[in-house]
This record gives C-alpha cells, structure tokens and sequence, in this order.
C-alpha cells in the first residue's frame, strides 16, 4: 500500500486497516484520519503520534494500559493481539526457561504495583551486542522501575509510538 492509497480510503476502511497500530486503541486511527492527507509516512506518523499527546492524560494511561505484559505466554493470554504475539516472539519471549517467566512475572509485578500499568518496550528495536533480546528487556525493566510515574509513562508512550511506526511500516510503503 502506498500513502496515495491511504488518503483514498474511506473513513471506515482507514480505521479497520489501522486501527490495530495502536493495541485495542481503534480510537487514535479514528482521530488521525482528520489529518488526512498526509503528504507522506512521515506525517501519518506524526499524525497518529499527535493524537496520542494531545489524548490528556486518562486517555494515554488507557492506552498504556491496553498492552499486555511482556513474557506471557501465548494461548495463555487471550488479549495478545497478533502483532504482540509476533513481535514478543521475535525477542524470544515464547520461549522463555522456568527461571526466565519467574523473573518476567516478578519484575511485571513490581512494575504494575509500582506505577499502575504494564512495563512498555519496542521490543522489535531492543538490541545489545553479547545479549539476548530477552535480557536485556529484564534489564530495562529494573533499569525503570527506578523512575518516576510521570517519567514512565512518558518513556511508554514513546516506546508505543515506536512500536506503532514498525507496524505501519509493515503496511504502507514509504
């Protein structure tokens, strides 16, 4: 698809088809496609990014919350979108030893009890020379868990928007 293609959609088509950039947050597709048209990837980018910063507050922490913790299982977690289960696999986080779900559930749970919504990372862009995806996420989260709410949910919404930008690479063409 190409960004012509984009700004031919109708309104009901651009939502079903981006709708899904965003985890369970069809609504920032919905306000986004008033930007239309976009002159490039760039701007829809920016677009569905502005969207976000202007929500307020509630809205961005609902947005954080609509995403899963890092290092469930799939199968056992029935709000794993597919785009989740792809990208978690793609840092080994399917495949995960006793010992390695043990701490992700621990850290998790530290994270969530510490600033009331799910430790966010762009796991497709997580890379250390010497060390599995998987580790250094883990360490990412200690890392966090030492910041501020305000702090965190600023570092999420970017790591979203990260995230939200490789799926809509996948889609459109730049």
């Amino acid at each position: 698809m190409k960004i012509s293609d984009v700004n031919a959609l109708s309104d009901e088509a651009f939502v079903a088809q981006f709708g899904g950039l965003y985890e369970h947050s069809p609504w920032v597709a919905e306000e986004a496609l008033k930007a239309r048209p976009f002159v490039d990837l760039d701007a829809m980018l920016s677009a569905f990014a502005q969207t976000v910063r202007s929500a307020g507050a509630e809205a961005q922490l609902a947005l954080v919350r609509a995403h899963p913790e890092l290092g469930h299982r799939a199968g056992i977690d029935p709000d794993l979108t597919e785009h989740s289960v792809s990208e978690q696999a793609s840092a080994g986080l399917d495949r995960l030893t006793p010992a390695e779900y043990e701490r992700f559930r621990g850290l998790n749970d530290a994270y969530r009890a510490r600033f009331s919504m799910p430790f966010v990372i762009c796991v497709r862009k997580v890379a250390a020379p010497g060390k599995a995806a998987k580790t250094v996420i883990m360490d990412e989260m200690e890392r966090r868990l030492a910041g501020t709410p305000e702090k965190e949910l600023t570092e999420a919404l970017t790591q979203i928007d990260a995230i939200a930008a490789l799926r809509l690479k996948d889609l459109v063409a730049s």
